[in-house]
């Protein structure tokens, strides 16, 4: 017997879902117990704890697949090797449950005894994607072959690593969990890791239980890779020349661009002197973020940063007693590669999308951020670009961090159906209307399942939309009702009309359940929210629509090119309203870089390519023209800016999509690429090329003009189909070089390498 296609993808996701669960269940059980120190010492903030354990085994064995959990980071030897910097993550999966990491000690243990050393920085504080367990732990278990699992006990012992300690104010704003970091060399305990270390003197670890012991709770395998360390880097400009002190001692070591970094130097000096380290965006957005201090032992002495800080330049204020040897950095971030690509012949476009994708990987890492430095809270109004940029942009292990992002989104949602971000919610409890409608429709939870091709969170997400959506009603007038929520947020800037962007972003709450519906083969519930959007059509219309513009029953001001352009991407407005729209947004400038996306997206989609690239490279001028290599959270910096003018903020980056989308022209027809359409709207362009790393394999466009002509060519991945829309104008083609023929309304060309050629006359 065989199955409609659609009831075998309905049925394929029920199946996946089901064995998700079940191995997520069979994986939960541990042996191994958390221990902790003393009460006193395990619930002090922003501690640093050292934990030391022995164990024998008899062979080194072929796999050990290894287990382990803290609040809230940790660092691994086994047997003096580093094995895991920088390990863990925010805490958070669901209320009260805390992420565990996965690695095999294999090629790290030996026959006889090994020694397990690890470095666990506790922050003790609630931070917007952040939850406080309120204890230090540790729990840590490792499956041998023999069946044996050696894990944490009474055996192992904990101390406070001496020579971690808090710096003095000011410390990092509220928002984030991260302390500044103290380290006084001359307290340090150099060779602890190592299997010769004495730790006689130090207390015998308490047992405080196995999992799902509290206060940690349940356990949730980390969903993320480790991250991806780069190294250790030169700067480049001390390749020429040695560095040199302001009147400040400050050092200022510029960085090739905007990243994760952990600062390193050499000096000589005295003891007792204090280094400072932190980066120029130290206050990027206002408040202060995270800085290093260092208290120096006599002689010479090596120091890496432990703790990440993002920057275009580190800054170093040394003693002038102080000598430098040498000064360098790591990098690390997200474990993913910059695979996608844009290339056209306006050299302001292309440097638009390096800075945006520059601007999206320093946002990656626990969690999607808004900004590095500020907060690296997930608001979703970031998460809602960022997801949509990484499949223009990232290899496919970013998909991970979307589908972690969507999952915590749902396990966060409230009993009375709320949802609300930033989550994890350490010390952020409110509601944003606008931006949950955003999270699950069209461009959030839609883009990714379908864009990705992962068909089983469908069924996983549905019962929280359904959930979500009924908190909405519906007035006599036939609008969707506001909801103040805990923060009624539209956008930043002046002349919001919140009552269009409430009714853009239902709708596209709509269009996302709806075609949700459609994958998982549930005609008749997509049928019902079909109606549903058809009313809301005609009573916007009706409503909203007085000849020259949309605006709410409510607005008084000009016209709001955010509602407007929202109008368009939501299928709100009519084409009948298109050329008057289009003198709205031609006119008004009054959206943010975060609806910018839409408003720009609504003139491409609109027919409008030439206004939208010009509009897209006016907006974003001055941001081209600086030295930093991300965008702004505004239009401007600091007080020039919006919410404290950060310089790096995800929301920004929507150019990246919208130039690989539609002006290089792919995008997906099907689940994961497998069918997808090659459009190029190149506007006033010349040429336009696109790689695209979809799951079906990466898919190549480059769209060039050739006096009258339009040549195509395309790489399909095998497995997947491309469409290509005939241009209007353009009624021939030649396929690889055949003979020219009358070309059909779309080409289908199946997996390999082709060159169209469409003309406006057999030739």
């Amino acid at each position: 017997m065989s199955l409609p296609r659609s009831s075998s993808i309905a049925l394929l996701i029920l199946l996946t879902t089901i064995l998700g669960f079940a191995r997520a269940e069979n994986n939960n059980v541990w042996s191994a117990s958390w221990i902790s120190p003393a009460p006193e010492i395990a619930t002090q903030p922003n501690s640093w704890l050292v934990f030391r354990g022995t164990w024998s085994i008899d062979s080194q064995p072929a796999a050990a697949p290894t287990r382990i959990a803290v609040d809230s980071k940790y660092w691994l030897w086994v047997n003096g090797q580093l094995v895991i910097r920088e390990g863990g993550l925010k805490r958070g999966p669901r209320p009260q449950a805390t992420y565990y990491d996965e690695v095999d000690l294999a090629p790290y243990l030996t026959r006889g005894e090994n020694t397990l050393a690890v470095l666990v920085w506790f922050w003790g504080r609630h931070g917007f994607s952040h939850v406080d367990s309120g204890r230090a732990g540790l729990v840590l278990e490792t499956q041998l072959p023999d069946g044996r699992i050696l894990g944490t006990d009474t055996s192992w012992r904990i101390a406070p690593h001496p020579a971690f300690g808090s710096t003095g104010e000011p410390h990092p704003n509220y928002r984030l969990s991260e302390a500044n970091v103290h380290f006084d060399a001359r307290k340090d305990l150099p060779a602890w890791p190592t299997a010769g270390f004495d730790d006689s003197a130090w207390p015998s670890a308490i047992v405080v239980g196995p999992p799902p012991a509290a206060p940690w709770h349940d356990l949730v395998a980390r969903p993320i890779p480790q991250w991806r360390d780069y190294g250790v880097l030169a700067f480049p400009e001390f390749a020429t020349r040695a560095p040199t002190r302001d009147a400040n001692g400050i050092v200022r070591a510029r960085l090739p661009y905007n990243a994760h970094v952990h600062p390193i130097f050499t000096i000589a000096a005295p003891a007792g002197l204090t280094v400072d380290i932190r980066t120029d965006h130290y206050r990027g957005g206002g408040p202060p973020n995270v800085r290093t201090e260092y208290v120096t032992r006599a002689g010479v002495q090596t120091f890496e940063c432990p703790a990440w800080m993002n920057g275009h330049t580190v800054e170093f204020r040394f003693p002038p007693e102080v000598t430098i040897l040498d000064l360098a950095y790591r990098e690390t971030g997200y474990d993913t590669d910059f695979v996608g690509s844009f290339a056209c012949d306006d050299p302001l476009l292309n440097q638009l999308w390096q800075e945006s994708i520059r601007t999206l990987y320093v946002t990656l890492r626990d969690n999607y951020m808004d900004c590095p430095d500020r907060e690296r809270a997930q608001w979703w109004g970031d998460v809602v670009i960022e997801l949509g940029q990484t499949f223009y942009a990232l290899d496919r292990r970013s998909d991970a961090i979307t589908r972690k992002a969507i999952r915590e989104l749902i396990h966060w949602q409230r009993e009375d159906g709320t949802l609300y971000s930033p989550v994890p919610a350490g010390n952020w409890d409110k509601e944003l209307p606008t931006q949950m409608l955003a999270s699950i429709g069209h461009y959030g939870f839609w883009t990714y399942i379908h864009d990705s091709g992962d068909l089983a969170l469908a069924a996983e997400v549905m019962p929280a939309i359904e959930r979500y959506l009924t908190l909405w009603q519906i007035g006599e007038d036939g609008l969707v009702e506001p909801r103040a929520g805990g923060w009624t947020w539209g956008d930043w800037g002046e002349e919001k009309d919140l009552g269009l962007l409430y009714q853009g972003w239902y709708a596209l709450a709509l269009i996302g359940q709806r075609d949700l519906y459609h994958l998982l083969d549930r005609p008749e519930a997509a049928a019902q929210v079909d109606q549903q959007l058809i009313a809301l059509r005609t009573a916007f219309h009706f409503n909203c629509w007085d000849g020259t513009a949309y605006r709410s029953p409510d607005h008084t001001g000009a016209p709001d090119d955010r509602g407007n352009g929202l109008a368009v991407v939501a299928t709100l407005a009519p084409s009948s309203t298109y050329s008057k729209i289009r003198d709205v947004l031609r006119e008004r400038r009054q959206s943010s870089p975060y609806m910018e996306k839409y408003v720009l997206e609504a003139l491409i989609r609109m027919g409008f390519v030439d206004d939208a690239l010009a509009r897209m490279k006016s907006r974003y001028a001055a941001m081209l023209a600086d030295d930093y290599t991300t965008l702004y959270e505004g239009w401007g910096i600091g007080a020039e800016g919006f919410g404290g003018g950060t310089i790096n903020h995800a929301w920004s980056g929507g150019p990246l999509t919208l130039l690989s989308r539609y002006i290089a022209g792919v995008a997906p027809l099907a689940p994961g690429f497998a069918r997808f359409e090659v459009a190029p709207r190149l506007g006033p362009l010349n040429s336009a090329a696109v790689v695209v790393p979809s799951a079906a394999g990466r898919i190549t466009a480059a769209t060039q003009r050739d006096g009258d002509d339009l040549v195509i060519d395309v790489v399909v991945p095998p497995g997947t189909e491309a469409e290509i829309p005939r241009p209007a104008h353009l009624p021939n083609v030649q396929v690889n070089a055949t003979a020219p023929q009358t070309a059909p309304e779309r080409i289908v060309l199946s997996a390999g390498e082709w060159s169209l050629r469409f003309s406006p006359s057999l030739h």
